[in-house]
């Protein structure tokens, strides 16, 4: 019995590779969502940025 007990235990247990990707898979899916969230915010700041002349319009815009 103990022996069965102790293959159940073994095969339960994560990695620590296994752990490494499970993480970065979560991080990934995080950053992909708030990028698609704040994609139109950013579309429009840099249609304003490319409207207002960009970096070289520093003498039109004080």
């Amino acid at each position: 019995m103990s022996d069965c007990r102790r293959r159940r235990r073994t095969r339960a247990r994560m990695s620590g590779r296994q752990l490494l990707l499970l993480q970065a898979a979560l991080a990934g899916g995080v950053i992909t969502a708030l990028v698609i969230k704040e994609f139109p915010g950013i579309v429009r700041e840099l249609r304003i940025f490319r409207m207002t002349g960009g970096p070289g319009a520093n003498r039109r815009y004080p």
